[in-house]
């Protein structure tokens, strides 16, 4: 069950990130605020890689390597751009569907089936984003539908986490074909720089503004630092999309910084769905 707490660590991880930037730097572009914890992030990741053994690499591994980087460069730029112009609370949700999303996609490139209480509770987990979108007075059964259209960072988010479940699979694939630890933080060394050189060159960030708030720039840094490393420890021990389920439980704790530190609203049936969250990923864990 190590991969149970791993997963729930890295959701606390991804969460507070995530609650971090919208806080210190939503002021910023959200390229800005996308490149940030990649910047700061980028040195701890450059300090660890010589550290690492270096598995037997294949041809495999390196395809899916660099597939890798742009579908996550996409993926991470609609999801820093969703949480910047849309509350927390209804974006952040949506990234539920990337293990349903993932069903489908771990079967096409890991060959991996969850059995039928895994897909009933990842089908509760879809359920539990649905009730987020309720508005008191105002629901009805097809209102949550209308917010993806109607809320711009819930679409983006949407697109997300279908871009996220072909990632995260793919990311295994790099996994079992090297090591949790060299995959991961080569990844993210290689990702992080040529992401931050790309966004410079088409002029989207200044290098300027990321030394406004250096203290801020670390923090956030080291979450996701150690973000990544408990995610790719804790993939390489379960199935995919059973992982990204219980690790989706960073939706519960950013719907309670959406409330603490933004004091969003309708935060009532926020945590009513992802209370149901939490109940189809306890299914996952004891059944599936």
């Amino acid at each position: 069950m190590i991969w149970l707490y791993l997963s729930l660590f890295a959701a606390v991880a991804a969460s507070s990130q995530e609650a971090w930037v919208k806080k210190f730097f939503s002021h910023l572009s959200p390229y800005e605020m996308a490149a940030y914890p990649l910047i700061y992030s980028l040195p701890m990741f450059a300090i660890t890689l010589p550290f690492i053994p270096v598995p037997k690499l294949d041809a495999t591994f390196f395809w899916y390597f660099l597939v890798s980087i742009p579908l996550n460069a996409v993926a991470f730029v609609l999801h820093t751009k969703a949480i910047k112009i849309s509350p927390l609370s209804l974006t952040i949700p949506y990234l539920a569907f990337t293990p349903a999303f993932m069903i489908f996609t771990g079967y096409v490139f890991l060959d991996e089936i969850p059995n039928t209480w895994g897909v009933l509770g990842i089908m509760i987990i879809c359920l539990g984003s649905y009730v987020l979108n309720m508005v008191p007075g105002k629901w009805s059964p097809l209102s949550p539908l209308k917010a993806v259209f109607d809320e711009t960072g819930a679409w983006m988010m949407l697109i997300a986490a279908f871009l996220y479940s072909f990632a995260a699979v793919i990311g295994k694939k790099c996994i079992l074909h090297s090591s949790p630890l060299f995959s991961t933080v080569s990844f993210f060394a290689m990702f992080n720089l040529f992401f931050v050189l790309f966004l410079l060159r088409i002029r989207k960030i200044r290098l300027t503004t990321f030394m406004e708030n250096p203290v801020g720039g670390v923090i956030t840094g080291g979450l996701l630092f150690v973000h990544a490393l408990l995610h790719g420890w804790a993939i390489s021990l379960t199935k995919a999309a059973y992982m990204m389920s219980v690790k989706r439980i960073s939706i519960v704790f950013g719907v309670i910084w959406g409330k603490v530190l933004f004091k969003e609203q309708n935060i009532a049936f926020r945590i009513g769905g992802t209370l149901m969250m939490l109940a189809g990923t306890l299914f996952i864990t004891l059944l599936g």
